[in-house]
């Protein structure tokens, strides 16, 4: 066996599962992103369909004494 050769090979798959984690971690990082877009735009709906239903809700005080 051919030790300069074994050593280039287990050097290349390193580099490789480096490059690998690195394009999986950013992956993730765009994934969470859109996790997070996605809940937002659901709260704003969330909220412009309660104010369609009922509009007049918390538009005034009644205040007895």
């Amino acid at each position: 066996m051919d030790i300069a050769a074994l050593s280039m090979n287990l050097s290349q798959m390193k580099v490789a599962q480096q490059a690998s984690t690195s394009v999986l971690k950013v992956a993730m990082d765009s994934g969470e992103a859109s996790i997070d877009k996605l809940t937002e735009m659901l709260d704003a709906n969330t909220k412009m369909m309660e104010q369609s239903v009922n509009p007049n809700v918390g538009g005034n005080l009644d205040i007895k004494l």
